[in-house]
């Protein structure tokens, strides 16, 4: 047994020696260490190979050797203790050197065990136990046992399985640390993720607040521009509003500045007819041989005086109007009471010569006799000048114009043509009557868009210049061919209805009719441009010129010439409308007005039959001077009426006089010689005092051209030069 106690000690010493107390480091190679630096330590004995020496001391020095051989072979390290007694065949250098040893043993203990001990205590606690136990209890080993490798195997064991426990725990301990690593990793990617979370809900209520509040101002902005657009309806409808007031306010102003128009010229027309008689019976005052013998002279001097300031007070009024003003109520007034006042001064002159012609009646009687006899034979002397050419022709104009025997009404030809001219235009009328009543609003606007084309250019046709006619007509011509015009800034064309053309054609013929009812009555001169582009249009366009002819029958049935007769139980208003007159609420326009109208449109008329179009391929004009001469024949074949006829006439010749003259030479001085003598005692019969007006303007054109045998141009004609222009 002690020898199983020695073995044990044996074994606790060589674990207890530096080679027994390596530990495993895995840092050494961090630290830059050598994998075997604790194997290079300095050797030193453990204090428990003292007692293992002296006990081996008593023993042969055999097992001595042995047994110091062994301890060599299978300790990891020097003991700590060397016994004082060595082998009896040990030298005495051996013995000095174990002395030291020896010696030195504690000491080395100690540092031994000041380094490792704390190494020891944590690597392997079971190591302690081991060394606290007594060495006495173990069991003593033999070191002579054959089992000596054994136990070099079971110590090498113990070791391995030392080693692989503590492989064992560190590797537990790794993945101990390894999981907790995970789970802290884990943890720390959930809080992550659960951060990354929240951001992204941040983010998402940040960018939904975001659009909420973009949504609330978009609502904002549209409710605003909303608000804007509705005040912007509100103010322009205000301003159409207040457009439409000022619009009607304008047409009220235009049509009260018109109506003012017209009553100005109409107190112009008596002012100038009151001025005319004035002056006349003013001429009656003036002091003449027969006055002298007949009145006193001083009765004479203050009857001239007050007729002179009579004039005077009518001249100055007449002076205003020629600055450009109207005469007003007022001054109608004064010329009234001043014409009223000259009649009464003639009435007392005449009286005072009533009184004087009774007394030298005989004288008187015997002056006015020689004085007829003078004029009487002055007359004679000019008749017989003016008819002296004539005069063989004088009895063929009498055998072709019947006068004893007069017409009501026009010839049976010339009705059949006025009535086919209105068939025609009834047939047209019919032609576009779906587009002249249009049902939808599309239809309703290309017909307004249709009239303005055509009757925007008769309206601004002046005698400006020739290229701006030639513009005007080509406008038209371009209408009525079915090519698009531009009008009001759009483009229209006939093309765009299939009722367009006529409906055009229909629209600019009555333009034509109505710009001589309305601009030539008051310019006369504006009938030459007016006519020369309507016989344009004619002449390419014949249906046109027949449309016109139809307006201007119906307008005017004196144009024909054409006297409707009342038929019976027609009303005396619908009468009036046929015979030309205006009817309305009002009543019949006046006599004044209805002559002045007509007289435009047959100015108009005269001038249609001697102008062509200048750019035209005819050399004569489409309606031409032989419907005027016709015109002129049947005039003298009907019976005259009060105040038209004369007017008429007067205005015919005037304007187409002078080219009929051109025409037929002696043949319309005949007509006129015949007019003269004849036809003109008719009408100055029908005529009664108060409408010689007319009366008076022929008979001095009548004398003046059979005078000067010559019929001037009229004013307003366009000359060659004016087609450069």
């Amino acid at each position: 047994m002690p020898s199983e106690n020695l073995r044990w000690e044996t074994l606790q010493a060589l674990k207890n020696s530096p080679k027994g107390k390596i530990s495993f480091d895995p840092y050494w190679s961090e630290r830059g260490e050598h994998i075997l630096a604790g194997c290079k330590d300095v050797l030193s004995l453990s204090p428990h190979s003292a007692v293992i020496l002296e006990r081996l001391g008593s023993l042969p020095l055999q097992k001595s050797s042995f047994l110091s051989s062994s301890s060599r072979d299978s300790s990891p390290g020097p003991s700590e203790e060397i016994p004082a007694s060595v082998s009896s065949t040990g030298s005495v250098s051996d013995i000095n050197t174990r002395n030291v040893l020896l010696s030195a043993a504690p000491s080395l203990k100690n540092e031994r065990e000041q380094t490792s001990n704390d190494e020891v205590k944590d690597e392997n606690p079971e190591e302690d136990v081991s060394e606290v136990s007594s060495p006495a209890l173990l069991p003593s080993i033999s070191l002579l046992s054959p089992k000596a490798m054994e136990t070099a195997g079971r110590i090498i064991r113990f070791e391995e399985e030392h080693r692989e426990k503590a492989k064992l725990a560190l590797r537990l301990r790794q993945e101990a640390q390894e999981k907790l690593v995970v789970s802290v990793a884990n943890a720390e990617s959930e809080q992550l993720k659960r951060f990354e979370e929240l951001m992204e809900l941040k983010q998402r209520q940040e960018l939904q607040s975001m659009k909420d509040m973009m949504d609330r101002e978009t609502k904002e902005s549209m409710g605003r521009q909303e608000k804007l657009k509705e005040e912007q309806r509100h103010r322009m409808k205000i301003l159409n509003l207040r457009l439409r007031e000022a619009e009607q306010q304008r047409l009220r102003e235009a049509e009260l500045e018109k109506q003012r128009q017209t009553e100005g010229r109409e107190r112009l027309r008596t002012l100038n007819t009151i001025q005319e008689e004035i002056l006349q019976l003013n001429q009656l005052l003036e002091p003449s041989s027969r006055t002298r013998t007949e009145l006193p002279a001083a009765s004479i001097s203050s009857y001239s005086t007050r007729g002179n300031q009579l004039c005077s007070q009518v001249s100055e009024v007449v002076r205003k109007t020629a600055e450009g003003e109207f005469p007003s109520v007022e001054d109608m007034m004064a010329a009234e009471r001043a014409l009223h006042e000259m009649r009464a001064l003639i009435r007392l002159m005449q009286e005072e010569a009533a009184k004087a012609q009774e007394k030298k009646k005989k004288e008187e009687e015997q002056e006015e006799e020689r004085r007829k006899q003078a004029e009487l034979q002055a007359q004679q002397e000019a008749q017989k000048k003016a008819t002296e050419c004539l005069k063989p022709y004088l009895v063929l104009l009498c055998n072709l114009f019947p006068l004893s025997g007069l017409q009501n009404s026009a010839e049976d030809a010339t009705l059949k043509w006025f009535k086919e001219l209105q068939d025609s235009a009834a047939r047209c009328t019919q032609s576009f009557e779906q587009l002249n009543s249009p049902k939808d609003a599309q239809t309703k606007k290309l017909k307004l868009e249709l009239q303005k084309a055509a009757t925007i250019p008769v309206s601004q046709i002046a005698s400006n210049s020739g290229s701006q006619l030639r513009e005007i007509f080509d406008k038209i011509d371009k209408l009525l061919s079915g090519r698009p015009v531009v009008s009001g800034g759009k483009s229209v064309s006939t093309s765009m209805h299939p009722q367009g053309l006529d409906f055009v054609g229909y629209k600019l013929a009555e333009k034509f009719v109505k710009q001589g009812e309305e601009e030539v009555a008051s310019h006369h001169e504006a009938a030459f441009p007016i006519a020369v582009v309507a016989s344009g249009v004619w002449e390419l366009h014949p249906q046109v010129g027949d449309l016109i002819l139809a307006h201007l029958h119906k307008k005017c049935p004196y144009a024909v010439p054409h006297y409707p007769p009342m038929k019976e139980g027609t009303p005396v208003e619908e009468y009036q409308r046929i015979l030309g007159y205006r009817v309305d609420d009002s009543g019949v326009e006046g006599q004044d007005s209805f002559l002045k109208r007509m007289s435009g449109m047959i100015r108009l008329y005269a001038a249609i039959i001697q102008l062509r179009w200048p750019y035209g391929s005819k050399q004569v004009a489409p309606h031409g001077l032989n419907h005027g001469w016709r015109w002129l024949a049947q005039m003298l074949n009907m019976e005259p009426l009060a105040d038209i006829t004369a007017t008429l006439l007067f205005d015919f010749l005037e304007v187409c006089g002078n080219a009929l003259m051109k025409q037929y030479q002696i043949q319309f001085w005949k007509l006129i010689l015949l007019l003269k003598d004849e036809y003109f005692p008719r009408i100055e019969a029908v005529t009664s005092s108060g409408q010689m007006g007319s009366v008076i303007r022929l008979k001095q054109f009548l004398e003046t051209s059979l005078q000067s045998r010559q019929i001037s141009p009229p004013k307003g004609q366009l000359s060659s030069t004016f087609w450069r222009s």
